[in-house]
């Protein structure tokens, strides 16, 4: 079947809602091809997708993917049963349209540029290349017993060959779970148990910010626990020697004995292409699931329309593959739409604080998409570093991970964009697949305000729930931001648990899609997304669960009891505080604090470990034994003048307590600085 890009399907769209279908849009465009002047042409497009979901995604669908079959019914949602399916009976393969379908029309164009850790030494990956190394590592998962629907776990930092690793999983039918290459060897061993792995695919060492990282000796150390794991393959990124052990396999080797072929599995849409693993409001994390052609769709819809990507754009998502991020934008959303797309290896501050303006200079990237815990963290190193570089390039701005604050979007915007380039700050979640919030797709020239995501995208109906479950309406409210219906990119379960699916997501207001967030929603209909709802906090830009860290404690045997909350962080957004409590006859009070973070550290990541541990002699409980971690915030937040209902406090003495600890905690170490 001739492969149809999706700038046609986008096209036709365009000029189907314009109400000019014999004109041809401006190539390359997709739904920009509408006239600007078109009045109305945005809200038609967005009334179209909230009205009759079959009559938009159904052409766009059938045009944009590489279909093997075509499908028989566009959707079947229901979320009071939390059941969600779309482009039933179609079949195809995302790999195909990852890849063969560029390498048939352009197979010498770039697909990856690869920055690796090492400054100035981008390597570059044609399609053609791409789909070749995807073919060996396919037929090299397949000879060592790989089957459509084994998990294969892929424990590597950003690279070609973990790109390759996850399109060919997808080649050949089996699911990947990316672990972000920074977890602990107990968080990747919980991972590999949860989705029951057989293979671990990982590198020798890593590279980040010039220090090694020991990726094989973590991995080593997990698979301890891992029963389902029949093998290792082992690629390297350095020429050090690691122990090979009897479940290792040299990766490259094996790839050089297999063929640059490997037919493609034809996978049903509501396949499973992957598992994504993240914190929820309990101890365990959860993996998500996405499956093939809505995944897909949306991905590659919102890459090219919120950044608007046109062809021979060079873009730059500097997000790590082991983040939903990494995936739908630097790996699937751009490779569907024939992209180049940037792979950055590195940290924003190596070799000093140029290293993102030098590369953008470098390669003459067009769109840049990063954290806003990476702007607060460059914003200190003054302006200097960035206006040093040739920015000129830059045409789209985005921001990701976390709401963004008003001084890191104003130097965002006027000092790396002087003050031209369109700066979308972006809402989505490992759930939603995709962006759902954002400026852009809008009107020719519609405004952007500071700070906010503001335009739901094509087929995203938000509402905002009070605290009696009912729907708010109107402008200049806040409330807790749901979804009334559902989209293609959206997860379909959490893996092996789908009563916890409901419970999370569909329970909390019922025949709605609850995403954990608060939002306020101004006058003229724009959303601002005002932060966690539960007991998650954001660090740069990772979601984790406060319940992960206390249990990471819990453990040491002088602490009974410990609660962890969210805090204001100037660089990070969110900083973890600890509030621990001691046995009485515990000695060394800072060794044990030291314990705790090595504790964490251990258990889940460095990123998790609380910046402030305070040792008190009780926490604050309801008469039913439930911490009451909003009154802890307020005490760190100098809020305590509007504590609010303490009824229900078994002890109300508990509070000053707790103040005065905290403020000798503060003078101490006002006295060290």
């Amino acid at each position: 079947m001739a492969a149809r890009g999706l700038g046609r399907g986008l096209g036709r769209l365009g000029r189907s809602l314009c109400g000019r279908p014999g004109r041809p849009g401006r190539p390359g465009r997709g739904l920009s091809a509408c006239p600007a002047a078109q009045p109305g042409s945005y809200e038609a497009r967005s009334a179209l997708a909230a009205r009759e979901p079959p009559a938009f995604w159904g052409p766009l669908a059938r045009e944009a993917l590489v279909w093997d079959a075509p499908y028989h019914t566009v959707w079947d949602c229901d979320f009071g049963r939390g059941r969600v399916g779309w482009f039933l009976g179609g079949r195809l393969n995302v790999s195909v349209n990852c890849l063969d379908q560029h390498v048939q029309k352009s197979p010498e164009s770039v697909a990856l540029i690869w920055e690796r850790d090492e400054p100035g030494t981008e390597v570059r990956i044609t399609y053609r290349e791409l789909l070749e190394t995807t073919c060996r590592l396919a037929n090299t998962l397949k000879r060592h017993g790989v089957r459509r629907g084994d998990r294969v776990a892929i424990y590597m930092p950003v690279s070609p060959l973990a790109v390759a690793a996850m399109l060919a999983c997808a080649r050949i039918g089996a699911v990947h779970t990316v672990v972000f290459a920074g977890f602990s060897a107990e968080s990747l061993a919980g991972r590999i148990n949860d989705a029951k792995c057989k293979v671990v695919i990982t590198f020798n060492q890593g590279l980040r910010g010039g220090r090694v990282v020991e990726l094989k000796k973590i991995v080593d150390e997990a698979v301890k626990h891992c029963p389902t794991v029949q093998h290792v393959l082992v690629a390297h990124r350095t020429d050090n020697k690691v122990h090979m052990g009897h479940l290792d396999i040299p990766l490259e080797e094996e790839m050089a004995k297999e063929d640059p072929v490997c037919a493609p599995e034809s996978m049903g849409s509501e396949d499973m292409l992957f598992l994504l693993y993240t914190s929820g409001s309990t101890g365990t994390p959860k993996g998500l699931v996405h499956t093939q052609a809505g995944y897909l769709l949306y991905a590659a819809l919102t890459h090219k329309l919120v950044f608007d990507y046109r062809p021979g754009d060079v873009f730059g998502c500097v997000a790590d593959i082991g983040w939903i991020t990494g995936h739908s934008y630097v790996v699937y959303g751009p490779l569907c739409n024939g992209a180049t797309s940037v792979l950055f290896e590195s940290t924003p501050v190596y070799p000093d604080a140029g290293r993102y303006w030098e590369m953008v200079q470098r390669l003459k990237i067009n769109q840049f998409y990063g954290a806003p815990t990476a702007v607060r963290l460059l914003l200190k190193y003054g302006d200097s570093w960035v206006k040093k570089y040739d920015r000129s390039s830059l045409r789209t701005l985005g921001s990701v991970g976390e709401p963004i604050n008003f001084e890191a979007w104003e130097w965002l915007h006027k000092v790396v964009g002087d003050g031209r380039c369109t700066l979308v700050d972006t809402w989505w979640q490992t759930e939603t697949g995709g962006i759902c919030i954002a400026p852009r797709p809008s009107e020719e020239g519609a405004e952007i305000l500071p700070g906010m995501a503001m335009r739901p995208f094509f087929g995203i109906v938000p509402v905002l729930m009070d605290e009696k479950g009912k729907v708010v309406e109107g402008g200049n409210i806040s409330g807790a931001l749901c979804l009334s219906q559902a989209w293609p990119g959206m997860a379909r379960t959490i893996y092996g648990d789908h009563q916890r699916f409901m419970e999370a997501y569909f329970k909390p207001y019922p025949g709605h899609y609850f995403t954990g967030d608060g939002a306020y929603r101004t006058e003229d209909g724009y959303y601002q997304i005002t932060g966690r709802m539960d007991d998650v906090i954001n660090i740069s830009g990772h979601r984790l669960g406060t319940a992960e860290i206390e249990d990471a404690m819990a453990n040491h045997p002088a602490v009974p009891e410990t609660a962890v909350i969210g805090y204001p962080h100037d660089i990070k957004g969110e900083g973890a505080f600890a509030f621990i409590v001691l046995k009485d006859n515990t000695g060394d009070t800072d060794a044990v604090v030291k314990e705790l973070k090595s504790a964490v550290a251990t258990k889940i990541a460095k990123y998790a470990v609380p910046d402030q541990i305070l040792v008190v002699k009780r926490l604050p409980k309801t008469r039913s034994g439930k911490v009451m971690r909003r009154l802890l915030r307020k005490i760190i937040t100098g809020r305590t003048q509007d504590l609010g209902d303490i009824t229900t406090l078994e002890d109300p003495s508990v509070i000053t307590e707790i103040l005065s600890a905290y403020q000798k905690y503060k003078d101490k170490q006002a006295a060290s600085q």
